[in-house]
């Protein structure tokens, strides 16, 4: 279960508004953490399946080694310009390799509605390519926080 947003809830997406923001997003940032605390962010392609954000990510990354040492990870996808126009979404919880590693390909279930979704949203096709140095980490937050400032210029329902 998702923590509920205690703060900004005038400026909180719905969840409809959330899962329409992040299908036409692109690129999130991608914040991880060493053992000995060492902190990294990073921009990644992702895909939401409206319960989950997929993260495909080389293998060979930081990101991959601090994450199979501490899987904890939150994730930013925002965007805007002007305050007024600023809206994003942040996920956290942990991250977890589903899927052989790197990904060639091989049959699984489990990633059928990701590399579908993936593909579709970066490559325009019906079929996910596998390059061999890629693997899935699948993201199921625990907590999600989002924002729309656009939201501010409409008066409050009274």
């Amino acid at each position: 279960m998702v923590a509920g947003q205690r703060r900004g809830r005038r400026i909180m997406m719905t969840d409809a508004e959330r899962d329409a923001y992040l299908a036409e997003q692109r690129t999130c940032r991608v914040a991880t953490v060493s053992a000995d605390g060492r902190p990294h962010v990073g921009a990644l392609w992702f895909t939401w399946d409206g319960t989950s954000l997929w993260l495909y990510s080389i293998t060979r990354s930081l990101r991959w080694s601090q994450l199979r040492e501490d899987p904890r990870v939150a994730v930013v996808v925002d965007d805007g310009v002007e305050y007024a126009e600023l809206r994003g979404v942040e996920l956290r919880g942990e991250a977890v390799a589903v899927g052989e590693t790197p990904r060639t390909g091989e049959p699984c279930p489990e990633l059928a509605v990701p590399e579908r979704l993936f593909a579709a949203k970066y490559f325009a096709m019906d079929t996910m390519p596998h390059d061999g140095r890629h693997a899935w980490l699948r993201l199921t937050p625990q907590t999600v926080t989002s924002w729309d400032f656009r939201k501010l210029a409409v008066p409050p329902a009274a």
